[in-house]
This record gives C-alpha cells, structure tokens and sequence, in this order.
C-alpha cells in the first residue's frame, strides 16, 4: 500500500503550529514551532540531559547493595526452577538406550559441564544481559533496541523527538563504524529484511510460551515419578493425575505476583540447590573421584568415535541441561541484570556443575540404573526429604518460563504484535512483576493438554529440546547483529562467538529436530498457531495505521469544519482517542457529520509505544495547538514504554489537563517577550483559554472512541478477505476493547463507529 509522504506542511505552507513537550521547569523552557501533524514536539533543553544508556538499565544503576541482595534471593525463587530441576531428568533423556561403555559418562559429563559453561553462563549472563533494553529483556527486548537504532519498524510512526527521550538514547562506540553502518543501511532500505526480523521476533516469542507451557508438565511430572521407586501402587496414570492436580494450583496462585510467589519459593529453590549440591559431592567423593577429568574435552571427542550418529542423537536429551537459560533474560524486568549474575554466579551454576559431576560419579558404579539416575542417587535417609523437595523445586521450576511468559507479552502489546488482554501489575515497588490473567488460564488449559495427553516424559523433553534450542538461536541471530550495529564489537569477538556458542547452538538443532516425530512437533505446533494469531493482527494492525495515515483530515480541512454555522459548541471537555499520532484521524469528520456537537475544548488522544522499556513521567505527554486558535482544540501524544503502567483514567485525566494547561502557560511565557499589539491580545486570550480549560474540566469530561469495523476492500482477493473480514474480526470480538485496556469509565465513553475498507 503505498502512502502520501508529504507533510502537511508541504501541502500548505502558511500552517505552521506551535508545539511543546510538557516540563516541569517553565523557567527553562523553549517553545518552537513545527508542523506538528508530523513533528509533534520538541524536547526542552536539559530533558534529555540524563541518559538511560546504561547497560545494566537505570534500576541496577541506581539499587543499593541491600535492594540488589533482596532482588538476587527472590530471582532464585523465579529464575532457575527451570534449569534447576534439569538434574531430574537429563542422563535418563541422554541414555535412552543404556549406556554402552563406561567412558560415554565421561563423554556426557564433558559435554554437559561445556554446555552449562558456554551457554547459561558466557553467553546469558555475561553476553546477553549486556542488550538489555533500559534493564528488560526477552526477544522483543532486542528487537526493540534494533529498532531505535536501524528503523526496521514497520509502521511509519517513528519521530524525531521520540530520540530525544532520555531512555532512547544508545550509547555508541565511535570505532568500527563502517561494517555497522552498511548492515545499519541495508536492514533500513530493505522491506524483506524488516519483515524478516520481525517474523524471528514473533518465532521467538511463540517458543517462549511453547517453554511456559511443556516446561510446568516435563518437571512435574519428573519429580512425582520418583514416588514409584518408593512404592509399587503407583501408576503411571495416577502419577499424571497427580500432576495434573499440581499444575492446577500453580497457575491459581499467579495472580498473587512474582514478588509473593519469588518469596515463597524462593527458600525452597535455596534448599533445592543446597541439597543437589551437597548429595552431588558425597556421591563424587564417595563413588568415583575420577571423573572430574572429563573437563578434558577429549572425552567429547571420544564419545562421538565410538558412538557416531547415536552420539548425535543424545545431543537432544543433553541440551535438556540448560532448559529455562533464556529465562535468565526474558525475567530480568522482574530483577536487575546484577542480581540474575549475582545468583547464577553464586547459587545455580555451582550446584548444578556438583548434581552432574556427583551423578556421574555413581552411574560410574551403576550403570544399570540410569533410567532413574536422580532419585537412585540420593543416599537412603535423605529419599523422601529430597522427594519432597523436588515436587516443590518442579512446581518452582514451571514458574520461570510461566512468569517470562508473561513478561515477553507484554512487550509484544506495544508493538501491535499481539491481541489486546488485560496486563495486570502485581508490585508496586516492583513495575516490572507482571500478570495476564487470559494468558494465564490458556497456559494453564495447555499444560493440562500436554500432561494429560503424553503422559511421559520422554516425548514431552522431545518437544522441549526443540523450544529451547530455537529461542537460543534466534537470540544468537538478534545478538550478532546487536554486537555488529550498537556495540561495534571487533570482528573477531563476533567470529568467535559465532564458531563457538553459535555452532554449538546449531549442532543442538540438528540434534532435536530429528526427534520430530516423536513429540518434537508439539512446541512447532504451538509456535505455528501462535504465531498466525500475532501474524494476523498485527498485520490488519498496520493495515488500519496506513488507512487512518491516508485518510487523515488536513489543516484546510479542519478550518472549513470549524467555520461551519451548524457545529454546536457545548460544555466540557472531550478527549478523542486514535491511534494515529500524525494528523487528525478520519472518524472525526464522521463524529461531526452526524453529531454536529463540539465540547468546548477537544484534546485528540493518541496513545503510542516506544520501542524502549520506560518514558518518563515528565517527558510522556506531548502537545500542540489545532489551528484556528479559538477551536481549543490541541493535539496530545500519549508516550509509554513496553514496560510503563497505564493510569488509571481519574489519574490519567488529572495529568493530562495540568499538562495541558502547562502547555497554554508556555505559549504565555514565551509572548512575554513581544511588546507588540498583537502580542498583548494573544497573551489576554491564552489567559482566558487557561480558564475556559478549566471550566471545561469541571463541567465534566467525555471520552469518544473510535470503533472502527474493519472490512476488506471490494475486489480483494480470497486471503484478504478471510484474514480481515474473518479471522481478525473474530478475534477482536471475543478479546479486550480499548476502553478495558485503558479504563475508561463506561458512564462517560460515547463510541463512534466507521467502517474502513481496507
């Protein structure tokens, strides 16, 4: 679809608006004057002054040692369930077959302390941490900061001004420019590879939520199996049922938060690692010493000569040991990056290095018990403890995929990438701890369908493997092209880390894919599902930003209106929501053909996403005047990050209106300066705007939203039709309108309804 690039301003040259960005400090401020129908607003000087480039985000910048502590403990409690729980599981998945020479452990061992090393630890914790995005993270998170920096966005509503915001800004090397600069050049003038990026975007974030929901099955189901080694009237579908009873009461005690749920699992994933740590040493010390020679990667080398393509295969039951590493990043919005390092670096990856050297060392003395490693390996006294505590631990380890779930969505929200729901924000001294109800309760319905439907857990870590390897990858591709753009690191860094982690990732690939018939589909499946749901309203999402962009009422257009005889002007204040943050949108000419009634002062509302975590509250709102002056009509554009709290509409209006009046009172002072006639007249009647903006608030506020009903155009094709007229109309019907997202008080909303033939 192709859309008119010229501004208004080029089509008339004499309209020139002012336009301001709210401050705090009116001393300081400079009013200029732009075409703000395409250049809202300009910063102030000083507002930018404090920068959020920070790798480590704003939070950890500013956090005490005794906040980062409180933050590292509740992060065991939330982060490493997952990758903690692995023990359970990984050399019964790995040995599928038995083990055939005593040295394969060894050879096993190797890989998985390479892994653990390269991946979780070298690569999360020290690598992608670094391209958090003002302290968030998550594959939307590298996408978001690709997007600041390259316009790769696909929708044209990127503005100079949105740079000038403090937490937008990217601190750049100023060496190794040129290689950036042309991949920078190139992503910027292809649409391919703009759609490309965005499509690994969405595939990663649908094998987020494939992990949120195999995850909670594979480690529940592991821990309750241990109770048939205790007793012999335990089925296997009682051990399912079981499960499946557990996995209910998880998903019903998200509502609570993070911050409760961190607290309260945290002590039980501190005794977890305690006691995985500490049986792992007795048995290393106890049954075989010797096997702490397998940091020797030669006994890699070997288990693939003497094994060949079963070697390969097992790749898919050791990748298992390092199942939850990207929630590391996608939960560091819920922490600090310090805090995750803190408690990998001195909590998880100690523990987990001791469970898999100690498991070693006793399959070294007892081969034949490999298909039940873990709980076969707990000395006798300690059996029912540990049973215990690895119910607990599994139920803990579904919690960090779930809690990262939660956290990716989000941030697809603000991206269009994702059908409206309801983002409910469980701490208040915590704005990162999030929860969505309806996705939540879908989680919860697919786990169920998993566990009950597999019933093992060999096919579900089948399915597993390929979530996880996917989603490292594609953070592999994202952080490549983040080192080559933003960092600029030496070319031969990001060679290293591409023949090193990313081979490595790569070769874990071809391992699970050949395991897709038997449950490997299953994370596809969903990924495929999710993703023709986010294909499809993000697409008609654009389709409708590039109608109201074509369609927009243009300045001379707004001054006929305006000198209408008929247009009824009434009491009060009306705020017009659109979506459209470049012009006035095209229903507002429908509102008035058929209710030629206009409140006294008219704000249009635009609510728009940046593609960084947080906008301050000062540099949030930004205004301009709607010309003729005596409409009162003002244009507002409503900033947030992916990460912001939408107001409550009582707070939300207050904020606006002392924003707003802020506003007037620039235009005031900057007429301060002229002596000229005219000056004086304009400076009396910004007097009685302040005035009259205040009489229209107490008169009282109505809000008009757009509803519009989207159709495909005549003589559009098949797909066109069933993906406008069918499967997004669907979708917006049976999920959250604009007014449940943004509160808006129901007694006081009119709808204006428009079809657009898209």
């Amino acid at each position: 679809m192709e859309v008119d690039r010229t501004t208004d301003n080029d089509r008339f040259p004499d309209f020139q608006e002012s336009s301001y960005e709210s401050s705090p400090n009116l001393p300081e401020r400079k009013l200029r004057r732009n075409d703000s129908l395409d250049v809202e607003s300009r910063t102030v000087p000083g507002a930018a002054g404090v920068h959020g480039h920070k790798a480590v985000g704003a939070a950890a910048a500013t956090a005490s040692w005794g906040v980062i502590l409180h933050l590292a403990f509740q992060s065991v409690g939330i982060v490493y369930g997952d990758i903690g729980t692995s023990p359970l599981y990984v050399y019964a998945s790995t040995f599928i077959d038995g083990i055939k020479h005593k040295d394969d452990i060894l050879g096993v061992l190797s890989l998985i302390l390479y892994t653990l090393t390269l991946i979780p630890l070298v690569k999360y914790v020290f690598l992608v941490l670094q391209a958090n995005d003002n302290g968030e993270g998550g594959t939307f998170a590298l996408y978001s900061l690709l997007c600041r920096y390259a316009k790769v966005g696909l929708i044209p509503s990127e503005q100079v001004e949105d740079q000038e915001v403090s937490n937008f800004q990217l601190e750049l090397p100023n060496n190794r420019v040129k290689m950036a600069s042309c991949l920078k050049s190139k992503l910027e003038n292809s649409r391919a590879a703009k759609i490309f990026l965005l499509f690994a975007t969405m595939l990663g974030t649908s094998m987020v939520i494939g992990d949120g929901v195999l995850t909670p099955s594979i480690s529940v189901l592991s821990a309750v199996g241990g109770i048939k080694n205790a007793t012999s009237t335990m089925t296997q579908d009682k051990i399912v049922w079981i499960s499946a009873a557990i996995l209910v009461c998880l998903f019903m005690v998200q509502r609570f938060g993070t911050h409760k749920v961190g607290y309260s699992f945290a002590p039980i994933i501190c005794i977890w690692f305690a006691l995985i740590g500490g049986i792992g040493f007795y048995n290393f010390l106890k049954f075989d010493p010797s096997v702490i020679k397998a940091v020797n990667p030669k006994y890699i080398f070997d288990y693939f000569k003497r094994n060949k393509k079963d070697a390969w295969i097992s790749l898919g039951g050791v990748v298992l040991a390092i199942t939850g590493t990207e929630a590391l990043f996608a939960d560091v919005g819920h922490f600090t990056v310090m805090s995750i390092r803190l408690s990998m670096c001195g909590v998880a990856y100690p523990a987990l290095v001791s469970a898999y050297v100690g498991q070693a060392a006793f399959l070294r003395k007892h081969t034949d018990l490999v298909s039940d490693t873990f709980f076969s390996s707990i000395p006798g006294p300690l059996y029912w403890p540990m049973f215990v505590v690895a119910v607990l631990a599994s139920i803990v380890a579904s919690q960090a995929m779930i809690s990262g779930t939660f956290s990716i969505i989000q941030q697809s929200l603000s991206y269009g990438c994702f059908p409206r729901v309801k983002v409910v924000h469980t701490s208040s001294k915590y704005e990162g701890q999030v929860y969505i109800p309806e996705v939540n309760y879908l989680l919860m319905l697919a786990c169920l369908g998993v566990t009950l439907g597999f019933k093992d857990t060999t096919r579900i870590g089948n399915a597993y493997g390929i979530a996880v390897v996917f989603v490292m990858a594609l953070t592999s591709s994202f952080l490549v092209l983040i080192m080559i753009m933003i960092w600029k690191s030496h070319i031969l860094i990001i060679i290293s880390y591409v023949l090193t982690i990313g081979l490595l990732e790569l070769l874990y690939l071809s391992s699970v894919l050949y395991k897709f018939d038997q449950g490997g589909y299953l994370p596809l499946a969903f990924a495929g599902f999710l993703m023709t749901i986010m294909y499809i309203w993000n697409d008609v999402h654009r389709r409708k930003y590039y109608y109201e962009l074509e369609h927009k009422i243009s300045p001379q257009k707004l001054k006929n209106i305006a000198s209408l005889t008929t247009l009824n002007r009434v009491p009060g204040l009306a705020l017009f929501y659109s979506e459209l943050v470049q012009g006035i949108p095209p229903i507002f000419k429908h509102y008035l053909a058929n209710i030629p009634t206009l409140q006294r002062v008219l704000v249009f509302v635009s609510f728009k996403s940046l593609p960084i975590s947080k906008v301050p509250m000062e540099e949030r709102f930004l205004f301009r005047r709607v010309e003729p002056d005596d409409l009162n009509v003002f244009r507002c554009v409503v900033r947030y990050g992916y990460r912001d709290i939408i107001h409550e509409q009582e707070s939300f209006e207050r904020v606006l209106v002392e924003r707003l009046k802020m506003f007037i009172e620039e235009e005031l002072w900057k007429l301060q300066n002229e002596d000229d006639n005219r000056a004086e007249e304009r400076r009396r009647r910004i007097g009685e705007e302040i005035e009259v903006v205040d009489r229209a608030w107490k008169d009282g506020i109505v809000h008009l939203i757009g509803q519009n009903e989207v159709v495909a155009s005549k003589g559009s094709g098949l797909a066109k039709r069933v993906l406008i007229n069918y499967a997004y109309n669907a979708l917006r019907r049976n999920l959250r309108q604009s007014e449940e997202v943004f509160y808006i008080p129901r007694k006081r909303m009119l709808k204006v309804g428009m079809t657009y033939e898209l």
